[in-house]
């Protein structure tokens, strides 16, 4: 499987939006949460092309994740995968490029209570910060 990521274009966004309602339908009823119209809004509000890439494997776009600085730190944020992907290596390999990327201070994430994706993320190093009902937030820090 050829894994490899290229920069977004705004046009992106209507399959991206697609793909985030598909990937985050399942966690989201389970919280009680799913809203057809604001899952893709949210997306729509947030997406910003020159800090996004595309995960193409095998030639074919199949998710996304953004990289957001924030002063000291970097956030994860939009990072999805076709759910035929899920489980068979592909986040774990886009994180782990994304996390060898340089950066000296912390990158942070959050993820849906009861989602999947935390194991990947505590594999890869984050801890937890905090939690709610919906949310669970999580940091990596830098090795001295």
């Amino acid at each position: 499987m050829e894994i490899r990521l290229r920069p977004s274009v705004p046009s992106d966004i209507e399959w991206l939006v697609e793909l985030r309602a598909e990937v985050l339908r399942a966690d989201l009823e389970r919280l009680g949460r799913f809203d057809d119209h604001r899952v893709r809004q949210r997306l729509r509000g947030g997406f910003r092309p020159e800090w996004t890439r595309i995960i193409v494997v095998d030639g074919a776009d199949a998710g996304s994740i953004t990289v957001r600085p924030d002063g000291a730190a970097r956030w994860i944020e939009h990072f999805y995968l076709a759910s035929a992907l899920q489980g068979r290596g592909v986040g774990g390999e886009v994180l782990a490029r994304v996390l060898a990327e340089p950066h000296d201070g912390p990158t942070r994430l959050n993820v849906l209570q009861g989602s999947p994706a935390r194991r990947l993320y505590e594999r890869a190093g984050f801890t937890l910060d905090s939690e709610d009902e919906v949310d669970v937030f999580l940091t990596l820090v830098p090795r001295a």
